[in-house]
């Protein structure tokens, strides 16, 4: 399921939007093979009266909760989105009741990435964000591909404070056009002096 367009704003753009690596699924579907091949042994090799027949209710039990749990598992995954706006970045998770974050990329201080050997090979990480504001760190869990995560959001915050740097370098030209405005309309008499010191400190503030 890809993060709701109606949640941008008006002038953001996704760079990236997915869902969890696959080993998300290990532990529920790990234990459900477990599962099976516990109940195929029963069948063929298990011991049979009584005891077989509570053995094979248990196997029983024990396949439909771990058949419930892959299948929470799966509805929690496709309401798990990490995504990487043109201005943001989003992490948003839930069926029902939902949680998230949400860090802008001007606040983002450090990206760093972690990989054991074995999710090195399949591909999965976590990322570890360093930002401005109140969380101060945020672990992200099970990322696909965090080096080029790593390095998509490193260029995604340049481009955003390179915008930044040119907003205030217009601001502060429109400020200097507007005070040449004033100090003209002084010298000619329309303001008084009360009044250019007043719009000059409002100009300033």
């Amino acid at each position: 399921m890809p993060y709701p367009k109606k949640n941008l704003n008006a002038d953001e753009t996704i760079a990236l939007d997915m869902h969890p690596h696959w080993w998300y699924f290990a532990e529920p579907a790990g234990s459900l093979i477990a599962v099976i091949v516990l109940g195929i042994l029963q069948a063929v090799k298990g011991p049979e009266g009584k005891t077989g027949d509570a053995i094979k209710y248990v196997l029983i039990g024990l396949l439909i909760l771990t058949a419930l749990w892959v299948v929470g598992r799966y509805l929690k995954w496709i309401t798990t989105n990490f995504v990487m706006t043109s201005q943001r970045l989003i992490f948003r998770q839930g069926i029902i009741a939902k949680s998230g974050i949400e860090i802008p990329l001007d606040r983002v201080n450090n990206v760093n990435f972690n990989q054991s050997i074995f999710e090195r090979i399949l591909g999965a990480g976590d990322l570890l964000i360093e930002s401005g504001g109140e969380d101060g760190q945020q672990r992200f869990t099970d990322i696909r591909n965090p080096e080029k995560v790593q390095n998509l959001l490193h260029a995604q915050v340049e481009i955003t404070r390179g915008r930044a740097g040119k907003r205030a370098s217009s601001s502060g030209s429109d400020t200097s056009e507007q005070l040449e405005r004033l100090e003209g309309m002084l010298k000619r008499g329309s303001l008084t002096q009360a009044e250019f010191e007043s719009q000059k400190r409002k100009l300033l503030d």
